[in-house]
């Protein structure tokens, strides 16, 4: 985490969790899978009116069931326990029955009709010869409720196949009206404001939609035995209304740098006109120059504070509106400014920022190579070394304060980029080497696709080395939030070049003598087709890798 003293919002303690579980009760029909919902009481005090899916809190007989239910031998004590515990919620609430009788067969309506829903479940199966059927129950999911809300629940969301022969009833006090529903039926509903869900229904609805059968599910959860998904959400402010998020969407880690207790406070809107603070001594600027290749703008940073001064970051494009932006929210006292790489959308607005300054900070970085095309040619004033030292120094009314820039020499996008790590705060500045919701291109020649794979690797080793759990890409959100995503993104960077590289290799063979146009047609057809301009030059990048790891006789 970044340091306490540079966080902006007093941090409160989310309350506490409360053990719970729930089932999503499946059926094949015609027109797909359908799940079993059914409508919270309105003044039920979590999520009142929302259709849900069965389940409760877990009690302490569920863990004390075990020897009357039915397990697999791969089947864990606590997955046991919740699947007891979502098997006796979908009695009590809705006269579902997943149990089976001393012989095997599944309970049947004269079961159903012979316990009572107000008195304790296990008991009453024991009595008549009933085995739970937590065999028959899978993990899907994991939810933890967000750290924003008054009332948190630690939920795994389990799977089971509905009984035939059995028809719900609601119990008219905690749940009312059971439906059948299609995944994609109640997400259009809701979406037309006639179907209440909540975020976690949401998502688990869109994911379920993915599957055709109710086999193609119980085999997909029973292949690991542990949860497909796992999320606890955090909620930002778009639009100036609530929005929530699960760790893989994009704008997940910039909440938890900013608000790492749930606070919904951080607008998360993309705009040019004010910096945005990301931590007391952390501010971003998004230049005005939207577009494909730049995503929302491109992001200078500032990093400091009004004792110690600032070191800018990627200045971005001459635009005097920006940089006198960048230049006022520090004060005027900006002491180096930095580029990551020659970039046109980089580079050229350095000497006008250091032109409205005084004293005139040193423009560093390193400088273009002859391999640069002509609209990216920057030379600084001092050339940076790999690992050298960045720091700004202030005394404050709590001591002295330093914030320390590691450089680290990222060929691969740029022969000149680099990167940059706050090691106080952990943080990895990360050019356009790693980017937010989008694949860094790779021009040769100045780009080149086997230094870019290896500065990955330094990255990842930079994350490892200093603990880095978020990077902040010249485009985009900040990334990261959770315990080893910075490393974790990178490694999936790297897999995914390697992926499209063995998919380049596949096309050539297929089309030795093809074009360019026709191997990036079939290489890249999960991509755009007004973006196969740009992602000729990463293939090229690809295809001289390739022929450089050749060997003479291949």
């Amino acid at each position: 985490m970044a340091r306490p003293t540079q966080l902006l919002h007093l941090q409160r303690t989310p309350v506490a969790t409360r053990p719970a579980a729930t089932v999503l009760l499946l059926r094949d029909t015609a027109g797909g899978i359908e799940v079993l919902m059914t409508r919270r009481s309105t003044t039920a005090s979590f999520a009142p009116g929302a259709y849900v899916f069965p389940g409760g809190g877990v009690d302490a007989l569920d863990s004390a069931s075990h020897a009357q239910a039915r397990r697999r031998p791969t089947q864990s004590a606590l997955h046991l326990t919740q699947a007891i515990a979502a098997i006796r919620e979908s009695f009590e609430e809705l006269g579902v029955l997943l149990a089976r009788r001393s012989d095997g067969t599944p309970a049947d309506y004269s079961d159903i009709a012979s316990l009572e829903r107000s008195k304790p479940f296990a008991a009453q199966c024991q009595s008549r010869g009933l085995m739970l059927a937590a065999d028959d129950v899978f993990v899907l999911a994991h939810w933890i409720t967000d750290r924003d809300l008054a009332r948190r629940f630690d939920v795994p969301f389990l799977v089971a196949r509905m009984p035939q022969g059995q028809t719900p009833v609601a119990d008219e006090a905690e749940q009312f009206e059971p439906v059948w529903v299609r995944p994609a039926d109640a997400l259009a509903r809701h979406r037309d404001g006639q179907f209440f869900i909540i975020f976690p229904t949401i998502r688990t609805l869109e994911r379920l939609h993915a599957y055709k059968s109710v086999e193609a599910v119980l085999q997909a959860c029973a292949a690991t035995e542990q949860p497909l998904w796992t999320s606890c959400p955090r909620a930002g402010l778009l639009g100036g209304h609530e929005a929530r998020y699960m760790e893989q969407d994009l704008p997940y880690g910039e909440l938890a740098l900013v608000c790492p207790d749930g606070q919904i406070v951080h607008s998360l809107d993309w705009q040019s006109e004010a910096p945005v603070a990301l931590l007391k001594n952390v501010l971003r600027l998004t230049a005005p120059n939207p577009g494909p290749m730049t995503g929302p703008g491109t992001n200078s940073y500032l990093v400091g504070d009004p004792n110690t001064g600032y070191i800018a970051i990627d200045p971005g494009p001459a635009d005097a509106e920006h940089l006198e932006k960048l230049w006022r929210a520090s004060g005027g006292d900006i002491r180096m400014i930095v580029c990551t790489h020659s970039h046109p959308d980089h580079s050229p607005g350095a000497a006008p920022l250091q032109a409205l300054c005084t004293p005139q900070p040193p423009i560093l970085g390193l400088p273009s190579q002859p391999s640069a095309r002509q609209h990216s040619q920057f030379t600084p004033e001092r050339a940076l070394a790999h690992q050298e030292l960045l720091q700004l120094a202030g005394l404050t009314q709590d001591g002295e304060v330093t914030h320390t820039l590691q450089v680290l020499h990222t060929p691969g996008h740029a022969a000149n980029h680099l990167c940059l790590v706050l090691l106080e705060d952990r943080l990895l500045f990360s050019g356009d080497h790693v980017l937010c919701g989008s694949t860094t291109v790779i021009d040769p020649p100045d780009g080149d696709m086997t230094l870019y794979l290896e500065s990955l690797d330094l990255l990842g080793a930079a994350c490892t080395e200093h603990a880095i759990e978020f990077i902040l890409p010249a485009h985009g959100y900040v990334m990261g939030g959770y315990e080893g995503e910075a490393a974790s993104a990178i490694a999936r960077l790297k897999a995914h070049r390697l992926q499209r590289e063995a998919k380049i290799m596949k096309v050539i063979q297929a089309l030795p003598h093809g074009s360019l146009d026709d191997w990036v047609a079939r290489a890249y057809d999960d991509v755009p087709q007004r973006m196969w301009p740009v992602a000729k030059r990463s293939l090229l990048a690809h295809v001289a890798r390739i022929e450089g790891n050749l060997s003479p006789n291949d």
